[in-house]
């Protein structure tokens, strides 16, 4: 694989000051281009061996460009508080906005990579590593992003050559360390593991180019063309999935045609199955709601000290009682281990990222609790009948939230996700109570209203969402709402009896370990 970047390819300098000179002229008229136009970010890796000329390549680019609209993330080892977070929080919080390059160095694939190399992780658990960088750059891809990856190459002999020169350097003898030589000393085996990476995670939408780093001019030359290219086709249209095309074209796609299901056919869905006449007396709702609420508390406690975290999602229609179901378990926890997020459109920054990178932003450290009022379930719910996504874009978002959350459980959390549902007619008895209540009148608006006219695509939707993502790892909690104190005692006992679950595997790690 890496013969052709063994050719010793090098670049006079007369040559290399022509050829730069004009590569520098339109690396700044595309940089802006891009920036106007805001359509597209541009995602920098950059890998390879060490001396290979990483670091080098990423000055240059500052150098040759307008570093204001450039962000550099280098990283070490994850510190205390990206531990206590999944292994993709810290990429996720660090993409660079629409328009503007990022540019990632010993980012997701290092630690894994060398671990590999080392044999610290088993080839199983490393092809998941590879299985889920590969979901993450496609979902940056499939969202617009260019995703280019630069793979820098030296020979064995050459990279001791590059590693002493370093070394003799005062300026430089610093960024060469022990683990350097580790990893020279060790280059058949990191070339091996190298092949795979490559092989394995080489897409269309994602690339790996692999340069030359022997000659600096040359390599400096190289890595500017590459994101010279990638620039260029930031500015191009958005490629646009076949079922798009059709429904601007007027004409049914193959990809999106359903059942015929017209409005108020009454189909069945998942929500048809429910018994809406569920009830609980006012006498039961008040013996059960302290005692839940008071073992809520003391499960938290122990999951506190064990680092274990909670991510609760209330999801349902208008008036369903998301709010006072939260605020019945907001109750029993204290304010200081809690943050509740409303959902609304995405602010002016949020807009110009990934859907999903606002909520990664949100996911709670060890030992604390998100609670979500209406979350990332926007994408292939409101967006997806009010037509905010393209079909193709909610499409796929089953699969990304499948991942999303697969993530979350993996590093522990405790996820729970609701769905308070209630009938039409209630709806509206509650619009109307809400109408007439001084301090309620500010929640109803038109669009409560309008909303109501798209009850059965609602419905539709819900029940596709329950079916492609009420997953083993995070299963949907289909609460019958009609009757707030049954809802409300429902999603307490619910939370309470998968904390305990959590706990019980848990007990013997205080604090918990995980493993990367």
């Amino acid at each position: 694989m890496f013969e052709s970047a063994e050719l010793g390819r090098s670049v006079s300098l007369r040559q290399f000051k022509r050829q730069s000179t004009k590569l520098r002229e339109e690396l700044l008229r595309l940089q802006t281009e891009v920036l106007q136009t805001a359509r597209r970010q541009i995602v920098v890796t950059l890998a390879g061996v060490d001396g290979g000329g990483k670091s080098e390549s990423i000055t240059l680019l500052n150098e040759w460009m307008d570093a204001r609209w450039l962000t550099t993330n280098a990283y070490e080892p994850p510190n205390e508080v990206e531990r206590r977070q999944p292994q993709f929080w810290r990429y996720w919080r660090d993409l660079p906005p629409r328009g503007r390059i990022g540019m990632f160095m010993s980012a997701w694939y290092s630690e894994p990579f060398l671990d590999r190399v080392y044999d610290r992780i088993p080839q199983a658990q490393y092809e998941r590593h590879l299985e889920r960088v590969i979901r993450f750059e496609q979902a940056l891809a499939d969202d617009g992003a260019v995703v280019v990856k630069l793979w820098m190459h030296l020979s064995h002999d050459a990279q001791e050559r590059r590693l002493r020169n370093l070394e003799q350097d005062p300026l430089t003898e610093a960024r060469v360390t022990e683990r350097d030589w580790q990893n020279w000393r060790s280059y058949t085996r990191f070339i091996e593991v190298a092949e795979q990476t490559i092989s394995r995670t080489h897409t269309g939408d994602a690339p790996w180019v692999i340069v030359e780093g022997t000659d600096r001019n040359y390599r400096s030359l190289a890595v500017a063309e590459v994101v010279h290219d990638a620039l260029q086709r930031a500015l191009r249209p958005l490629p646009v999935h076949a079922a798009t095309k059709a429904k601007r074209s007027g004409k049914k796609s193959r990809a999106g045609k359903r059942r015929s299901d017209p409005e108020g056919s009454g189909a069945l869905t998942v929500l048809s199955r429910l018994d809406m006449s569920r009830r609980l007396t006012k006498e039961a709702y008040e013996k059960q709601l302290p005692l839940l609420q008071a073992e809520l508390h003391h499960l938290h406690l122990r999951a506190k000290d064990r680092g274990i975290a909670s991510v609760l999602v209330f999801e349902g229609p208008d008036g369903a009682g998301k709010g006072g179901a939260i605020r019945r378990v907001c109750t029993a926890l204290s304010p200081r281990h809690y943050q509740v997020h409303g959902v609304a459109k995405p602010t002016e920054e949020e807009a110009a990222q990934h859907y999903l990178w606002r909520f990664w932003r949100k996911v709670p450290q060890d030992g604390r609790i998100a609670i979500f009022d209406r979350s990332w379930y926007g994408r292939v719910l409101v967006e997806r009948v009010e037509g905010f996504a393209r079909e193709d874009e909610w499409r796929r978002a089953y699969a990304e939230i499948n991942d999303f959350e697969q993530q979350l459980v993996e590093h522990g959390i405790v996820l729970l996700k609701f769905w308070l549902h209630i009938t039409k007619e209630e709806q509206f008895q509650r619009f109307r109570h809400r109408e007439k209540t001084p301090h309620k009148r500010w929640k109803l608006t038109e669009e409560d209203w309008r909303n109501r006219r798209k009850w059965s695509e609602y419905e539709r939707a819900v029940n596709d969402m329950v079916q492609y993502t009420s997953t083993p790892a995070a299963r949907w909690v289909l609460v019958e709402g009609n009757d707030k104190r049954h809802s409300r005692i429902a999603v307490l006992r619910h939370y309470c009896e998968r904390l305990a679950a959590a706990i019980e595997p848990a007990r013997d790690a205080t604090p918990r370990k995980r493993k990367r």
